[in-house]
């Protein structure tokens, strides 16, 4: 299999992997909200903070439909350029959010992950979509 063959299931298989472990926090999610609290805590800080991190994480959620929607209808699929930032930028993604899972990092960290590794390809991605439905041009 050629190296430029082998982008899409790579970039299928990354973004796949992301999306498990951003599901995977989403669910437990209370362990990475007291991280992100002093010892000494309210509910209303806790409560705070939950919403904080359920904003993020449904937001990434909704950037995954929208790369998601791009990969399977086909627009982008072949795309080389996309493949290979969405490739490495999730791959980058699942492995920062494992450690931010596992090492119980703080909520700010998760920002951060989230503007490099999922808002990159997903611009991108609207940009795409933008210049094949929009503009009629064909798929690169």
């Amino acid at each position: 299999m050629s190296s430029i063959s082998s982008l899409v299931p790579s970039r299928f298989l990354t973004l796949i992997a992301h999306l498990v472990i951003v599901i995977t926090i989403f669910w437990s999610r209370e362990n990475n909200v007291r991280a992100c609290l002093p010892l000494e805590y309210t509910n209303e800080e806790y409560n705070q903070e939950d919403t904080r991190l359920v904003v993020a994480l449904s937001v990434t959620l909704g950037l995954f439909f929208v790369e998601l929607a791009g990969f399977f209808s086909g627009i982008s699929m072949f795309n080389n350029n996309q493949s290979l930032l969405s490739t490495a930028c999730h791959a980058s993604g699942a492995v920062a959010l494992l450690f931010f899972l596992f090492e119980q990092w703080t909520c700010s960290i998760y920002w951060w992950i989230f503007g490099f590794c999922s808002v990159i390809p997903a611009l991108y991605e609207m940009f795409l979509l933008f210049t094949v439905l929009g503009l009629k041009k064909k798929p690169l």
